[in-house]
């Protein structure tokens, strides 16, 4: 759309179906990669892909032109299907269904940036699931439980 500006900044974290621990460091970054890829082709600005094991997090300047929803069900579906031709699983990767979507302004960047590049440090103290319902907490988001998640610790 000419003549359109925007300049919003949001992280998207979603999580592989049932938790399983598929996303290993063999390709880990080439699919972080791959992924930012798909927001720049989207005509989204990639600003930092990362995540551990189990789940991702994106953080991009949302295009003009897309909704949050369809830009994460775009990335869920093509990485998804990127992962299953390389046949880096056992078994058919999928993601789960739901994700969550945080806004952030510009002046707060770096600090989304720096936290999604060191996911794994992270991980080492925290577990996905408190870092997921503290993003909630902090963000002031209403959720019910049985709709998170799977949670398997």
């Amino acid at each position: 759309m000419p003549n359109t500006y925007s300049q919003i900044s949001i992280q998207a974290v979603f999580a592989v179906r049932r938790r399983e621990n598929f996303i290993i460091k063999p390709w880990r970054d080439e699919l972080h990669q791959y992924i930012a890829g798909i927001i720049t082709e989207l005509d989204g600005k990639s600003l930092a892909v990362g995540g551990w094991k189990d789940h991702v997090h994106l953080f991009f300047a949302l295009p003009t032109s897309m909704s949050i929803a369809d830009l994460v069900q775009t990335v869920k579906t093509n990485s998804s299907k990127w992962i299953n031709d390389r046949r880096f699983t056992h078994r058919k990767f999928n993601w789960q269904e739901s994700y969550g979507a945080f806004s952030y302004s510009k002046s707060q960047r770096d600090n989304v940036i720096r936290y999604i590049i060191n996911q794994e440090i992270h991980h080492k103290e925290v577990s996905f699931q408190t870092e997921y319902i503290k993003m909630l907490k902090n963000f002031d988001i209403a959720y019910n439980e049985k709709y998170l998640f799977e949670f398997f610790d």
